[in-house]
């Protein structure tokens, strides 16, 4: 796969590593793997875009699918977290968002960022854009010198996050129902 980094940023492009067997969630893609695919920092009128495109990404999942659509406030991207920079995108070979990812710095005394958000286009899904984002965000919170990444994952993602190398899953309970707590070291060893 090959990867594109916005070099304005500073942040090191991501390590890549193999990717893993296709195998889509839901139903069968013929995407294939993205062979190019550009990051860069996510800006504030692009927020329409990427709340289309967490909406689109989060209803491939049954079980979760009416209560998204029951609560559309859950896909609010608060615009504050963009200026920030705290978002990124990935783009497809098209120039296309493809997915994003947020990144919250620590807000706690243990110095863990919160990845917020990490979606893909259902077409896109187990296509390798997900893991690139991924590795954007450790090589950025690296940069930034945090300890740890966590995420309040879909238990439909576990698997997804395994891969990755973050580990736990702790129940915890979320306004639509069970979320798994996992976390990612970021202590170079």
């Amino acid at each position: 796969m090959g990867l594109i980094s916005d070099p304005a940023d500073g942040a090191p492009p991501p390590r890549l590593v193999d990717p893993p067997s296709r195998c889509d969630p839901s139903e069968p893609t013929d995407t294939g793997w993205v062979t190019t695919v550009t990051l860069r920092t996510a800006l504030p009128d692009e927020i329409p875009t990427l709340e289309a495109l967490q909406r689109h990404s989060s209803l491939v999942w049954a079980d979760t699918r009416e209560q998204l659509l029951a609560h559309a406030d859950a896909i609010a991207i608060p615009v504050e977290q963009v200026e920030r920079g705290w978002a990124r995108v990935a783009l497809g070979g098209d120039g296309v968002v493809i997915g994003f990812s947020l990144i919250v710095p620590p807000a706690v005394t243990d110095g863990a960022a919160e990845l917020d958000g990490l979606f893909v286009e259902p077409d896109h899904m187990r296509g390798g854009v997900g893991r690139v984002l991924v590795a954007d965000a450790v090589e950025r919170a690296r940069a930034r010198s945090y300890p740890r990444i966590e995420v309040m994952a879909n238990p439909n993602a576990r698997g997804f996050y395994e891969r990755v190398g973050f580990t736990g899953g702790e129940t915890v309970d979320t306004r639509f129902g069970p979320g798994l707590r996992m976390g990612l070291d970021l202590h170079r060893g």
